[in-house]
């Protein structure tokens, strides 16, 4: 499935920050990441897969789960990328992948 819905965000106090701030490291990048994407999409995060640094800041590879069905016990799990700036604010956001977990798979 070669679905990606983008998402670009705006933040004004990104646009304010013009300081120095210490470096954050790639696990408090991906946490910060996790966070602001279970804020805006209201889904539960399952994990992160991957942090990279980038130009601009940073990419962060999350997996989402979507929608839980307790019955038949599959899962609707997407993958999101989620790209920060240096300063840990919310650039923007897109589906990458999205897949059906069953009991099987778990």
């Amino acid at each position: 499935m070669a679905e990606q819905s983008r998402t670009r965000v705006r933040s004004s106090t990104a646009a304010r920050k013009q300081k120095s701030t210490p470096e954050s490291t790639p696990a408090e990048v991906a946490h910060r990441a996790a966070e602001l994407l279970q804020n805006v999409i209201s889904h539960r995060t399952e994990g992160v897969s991957a942090v990279r640094r980038t130009d601009d800041g940073w990419c962060v590879v999350v997996d989402v789960l979507e929608l839980a069905r307790i019955p038949d016990t599959t899962s609707l799990l997407a993958t999101y990328e989620v790209r920060l700036d240096g300063e840990g604010e919310l650039l923007e956001y897109y589906r990458t992948h999205r897949y059906r977990r069953g009991a099987a798979d778990q």
